[in-house]
């Protein structure tokens, strides 16, 4: 009965006057070494995509965590450490929603499945990007979003290649022209992430419009031709 009364924290008139109890205060949770290690992940993320890799300490993830620096410091070797895992996390993340989304179908199709794929992750993952845009301060070739664009722009490389060959142009030149799609699309969101004006399906149509058609021929009224609208 005494531990029932601890856990809900009903009282006793014969408890009136009585320091509260340890049972009685609100319990931190022990977390296991895992669940912190999501945790000052999930902080330096937000805090990372909020004031950059420099306007953010390491002070300020372990309050935010409630921790002292050493933990931060055991976890990830340091502030480098953290940000090197949410950066590699977002470009995984970001590379296989492209990737996934190349799925077969009409050429420009296939240009619509890319754009949106980016789209996606900066409506759905937009920390995630803020981050990426930024220029990693991690000496290492990868990290940057150069870095990812040109990963991405391999995928689509592979698919120009096959089309360019069907049609009889130089294969040699897809690598060029999968660096100034992607890049195109890049720069775009870029663009969107803070406006978000055109929606999103709109923004996707006048990509594909100018890919597709080049300035010469645009139309007046973009369409979509893949069984996505939104």
């Amino acid at each position: 009965m005494i531990d029932n009364v601890a856990i809900d924290g009903s009282t006793h008139s014969s408890d009136k006057g009585r320091p509260p109890t340890g049972s009685r205060r609100s319990r931190r949770v022990r977390m296991t070494g895992k669940e912190r290690r999501e945790q000052l992940l999930d902080i330096g993320r937000t805090l990372f995509a909020e004031k950059g890799y420099e306007g953010t300490s390491v002070e300020e993830i372990a309050a935010k965590a409630g921790v002292s620096k050493p933990v931060v410091y055991e976890h990830f070797g340091g502030k480098e450490g953290l940000y090197a895992v949410v950066v590699d996390r977002e470009m995984r993340q970001l590379l296989d929603m492209v990737t996934s989304s190349l799925t077969a179908g009409h050429p420009r199709e296939l240009c619509e499945q890319a754009a949106f794929a980016l789209l996606d992750y900066i409506e759905e993952y937009t920390d995630g990007f803020r981050i990426l845009v930024r220029d990693s301060p991690v000496a290492q070739s990868t990290g940057t979003f150069a870095s990812l664009i040109s990963d991405i722009a391999t995928q689509v490389e592979d698919i120009l290649g096959l089309e360019f060959k069907a049609r009889g142009f130089d294969p040699k030149l897809a690598p060029l022209y999968a660096q100034a799609l992607v890049g195109m699309v890049a720069l775009t969101g870029q663009w969107w992430v803070d406006t978000r004006k055109p929606k999103k399906a709109e923004v996707a149509a006048h990509l594909v419009n100018l890919a597709w058609h080049g300035l010469g021929n645009l139309e007046a009224k973009p369409r979509l031709i893949g069984h996505r609208k939104s």
